[in-house]
């Protein structure tokens, strides 16, 4: 028996950036649930860059609303969000300009400073230009550095300087990925991150990494990483961090859901590093994780954001 609720319900997964891979997952994942719920679901693997080809695509598989499970380009760049608003298609998440803020590192970390949010003191390369390490050493003034691709997820071309001698090779791996480069000085501390669901803030997740860095290989390696449900953290610290993080959400005008990531320095100041506006989403990705400690189960979750597709549909 069908739950015509939602009418047919695709779900975009795939596409072609750097986290294909982890995309295909997490919408299986949605599928999964969704079908055993007896939802009109299709699954709609984008292996095409073509926007018209894109936009065909969603045309013919007969769609009422997207669940859009795609990480990174196309998914979180607001692309996939304008195809869909010119179908006019409601869709999961947040809309296109919230999604172009949030998926550009440095114009993110922007907005959050014009709102007067705390973030770690940076350095931005936005013309792919090879900058020289004095030249940043002189606004940072401390080592270590995160040089990050400013516009990849999964921490995907995140690299620690750690010796003036490593400034090079990173700097340089990072510009392949892009233009823009965001260099960071390193917050010594904790590493949490904040999902907010409906404009409220979960519990906090602790991420406890066994390398220096929670990178690419620690997130997705097995025993590498260890995650903290909810976070063991001081009543006050995590209201405190919940806040700032619900107050990044509204300076970029992020809608449905998403999830922030922020380090606590050893005096237990926490600093934004950026949002995910499509954060991972399998059953144990860290969001469904939060959003299980008040309550909602995966498929609860991925009919929430349904009912707010359609909501955000009947708004504009």
């Amino acid at each position: 028996m069908s739950n015509s609720r939602f009418g047919t319900i695709g779900v975009l997964m795939g596409g072609y950036s750097s986290e294909r891979e982890i995309s295909l997952r997490s919408g299986k994942a949605v599928v999964n649930a969704l079908s055993a719920e007896g939802h009109a679901v299709k699954a709609i693997d984008i292996t095409v860059s073509d926007r018209t080809k894109i936009m065909e695509l969603i045309r013919s598989a007969g769609i009422d609303v997207a669940f859009i499970a795609l990480h990174g380009r196309l998914g979180e760049d607001g692309q996939i969000q304008s195809i869909l608003t010119e179908i006019g298609i409601p869709f999961t998440g947040s809309g296109v300009l919230a999604s172009q803020k949030a998926f550009n590192k440095i114009t993110a970390q922007s907005a959050f400073k014009s709102a007067g949010l705390p973030v770690p003191e940076n350095f931005c390369i936005t013309d792919g230009r090879a900058v020289q390490f004095k030249e940043v050493f002189a606004v940072l003034k401390k080592l270590p550095f995160i040089v990050k691709a400013a516009c990849e997820g999964s921490s995907i071309g995140v690299f620690m300087v750690r010796h003036p001698s490593g400034w090079e090779s990173s700097l340089k791996d990072a510009l392949a990925l892009g233009p823009y480069v965001i260099v960071e000085k390193f917050v010594k501390g904790r590493e949490v991150t904040v999902g907010i669901f409906d404009r409220q803030p979960l519990p906090l997740v602790e991420i406890v990494t066994k390398t220096s860095l929670f990178d690419f290989n620690s997130k997705y390696q097995k025993g590498l990483t260890e995650y903290h449900v909810p976070a063991a953290l001081p009543d006050e610290l995590s209201k405190k961090i919940q806040a700032i993080a619900l107050a990044s959400y509204d300076a970029l005008g992020c809608e449905g859901f998403a999830r922030v990531d922020v380090r606590i320095d050893e005096q237990g100041q926490p600093y934004i590093l950026e949002i995910n506006t499509i954060p991972g989403f399998t059953e144990t990705s860290l969001f469904p994780k939060a959003a299980a400690c008040v309550g909602f189960n995966f498929l609860q979750v991925c009919e929430k954001l349904l009912d707010l597709a359609y909501v955000k549909k009947i708004q504009r």
